[in-house]
């Protein structure tokens, strides 16, 4: 994976399938031609993520391209929408004590605005006479005058403090509430917050680390395509680090579009969260009873990541993998990730996908809240209700069911989510090894080398602890026979 979905939808990794679709981006007005452009790029995405629940990672990029931003503008155009988009729920607590109004009483295309001026002023070493400045000429130039010293009011009144006595002021007493006074420093919902502290359990007092490494911005990782170009040899073509965990991850530091990257264009090479490829990995690492006969399957595979990684180590043993999409659109973003590779997609639903029995591996990277993601898709904390989990998880459920009927007897089924909220994990796991009798494996001996996995079986990585995404993982072996 690496994009999260409201239950009644299909995609996991946003709110609506037809924001997986590219869009035209919109063009600056004339009015708008003598704007910054980068804080206008930003301004733009923040709109669209506002009004038609698009995914600012994947508007952004297009937008860039299509205003041909680059360099310091890019770079200054992507801190500012991610940035913006992460710490909404703090921006809007301090835009609304400055408005003496709550947010909702404030025109959406106006906040817009007094969000990307906020978080200059509070999380950025921009002057803030230029925060101020720019954001009153970005809405003088749609709306006039009037709105626009409504928008330079606000400002100016956000100036008079820095963050962190706005922290004081506005957040919960942490002698009282500390879990609340921590959402609110690190931009979280607190029901989140609570989440991550349960799903913590005896290392509860991690919370701030979790949360503050939700709250900075993550480095990008690339996977290099076995078979074609390794780790290292990626890392000298694009100035990379070798990741720590993964033998195909690589970082990268710093801004701009990694998809402009030579590997990455040419297809030797894909951006993938370090988590997301131990997760693939793991599942041809675990023990099978009896031979693999190589038929894998990926049974939620859009939008192909790990599906690529899978099709690529299996292509090396002559094995192939079948992976399932119930979205065409997002079937055919499969079909472009692996090209090449022995890769069969079938787009149908992975609950009844009509498909024959008697598969090695199978993967379940089931749709789920996406809270394991929160730093790589930051609107998403502001998208989620704690009414999405019980939905999501019926359908984790029917999904590892299905997945588990697939299996050979003695077959492997890798279960993971990128959540670590543990009714979506180590509930669903229970689940199904009451219901199914099926063995659960030690996973922390799929991901090799990796420290800090607790007492297992499971395996819950952390940002903090692993400069992963929080993904969860569960190994699950069905009877010999």
């Amino acid at each position: 994976m690496t994009e999260s979905r409201r239950p009644a939808r299909r995609s996991r990794r946003g709110p609506g399938d037809r924001n997986n679709k590219p869009r035209q981006a919109r063009r600056p007005s004339p009015a708008e031609a003598g704007l910054d452009q980068a804080r206008l790029a930003a301004r733009d995405v923040l709109r669209a993520v506002r009004e038609r629940d698009a995914y600012a990672n994947l508007v952004l990029p297009a937008l860039l391209r299509e205003r041909r931003l680059d360099g310091r503008d890019a770079a200054l155009a992507t801190e500012l929408t991610y940035g913006a988009a992460r710490a909404q729920g703090l921006l809007d607590a301090v835009i609304a004590a400055c408005a003496n109004r709550p947010v909702t009483e404030i025109d959406g295309a106006l906040l817009d605005t007094l969000r990307l001026g906020t978080y200059q002023l509070l999380r950025t070493r921009i002057a803030p006479h230029a925060a101020v400045a720019t954001s009153v000429d970005i809405v003088r130039s749609e709306f006039g005058h009037g709105k626009s010293g409504f928008v330079n009011a606000v400002l100016r009144r956000v100036a008079e403090k820095p963050e962190e006595q706005w922290i004081v002021e506005l957040a919960p007493d942490p002698a009282r509430d500390p879990v609340g006074h921590l959402a609110f420093r690190y931009a979280h919902p607190e029901w989140i917050a609570k989440a991550f502290a349960v799903a913590l359990g005896p290392d509860a007092g991690e919370l701030e680390e979790v949360l503050a490494a939700d709250d900075a911005r993550p480095v990008v990782h690339l996977v290099a395509r076995p078979g074609v170009i390794t780790a290292e040899e990626l890392a000298l073509a694009t100035g990379g680090e070798i990741g720590p965990w993964s033998p195909y991850a690589v970082h990268l530091d710093g801004g701009g579009d990694p998809g402009k990257l030579d590997p990455v264009r040419e297809g030797m090479a894909g951006v993938q969260d370090e988590g997301s490829q131990l997760v693939a990995r793991a599942l041809t690492l675990a023990p099978l009873d009896g031979p693999d006969h190589g038929r894998w399957l990926d049974l939620c595979a859009g939008p192909g990541g790990k599906a690529a990684l899978l099709g690529a180590l299996a292509d090396i043993d002559g094995f192939t993998v079948d992976a399932v999409e119930p979205v065409e659109h997002r079937a055919e973003l499969i079909r472009k990730a692996t090209r090449g590779l022995p890769v069969t997609v079938h787009v149908a639903d992975g609950r009844d996908p009509g498909l024959g029995s008697g598969y090695d591996r199978i993967l379940v990277d089931a749709p789920c809240t996406g809270l394991g993601a929160l730093r790589r898709r930051p609107e998403s904390r502001w998208r989620r209700s704690p009414g999405d989990v019980a939905e999501l998880v019926r359908l984790q459920k029917q999904l590892l069911a299905s997945a588990i009927g697939l299996l050979r007897p003695g077959g492997v089924v890798l279960y993971a989510t990128c959540s670590p909220h543990t009714s979506e994990t180590l509930a669903v796991v229970a689940d199904a090894v009451r219901r199914h009798q099926v063995e659960q494996l030690d996973t922390r001996e799929l991901v090799p080398g990796v420290p800090r996995l607790g007492d297992g079986p499971s395996v819950q990585l952390w940002p903090h602890r692993h400069g992963t995404d929080a993904m969860f993982m569960a190994a699950l072996r069905t009877p010999a026979g």
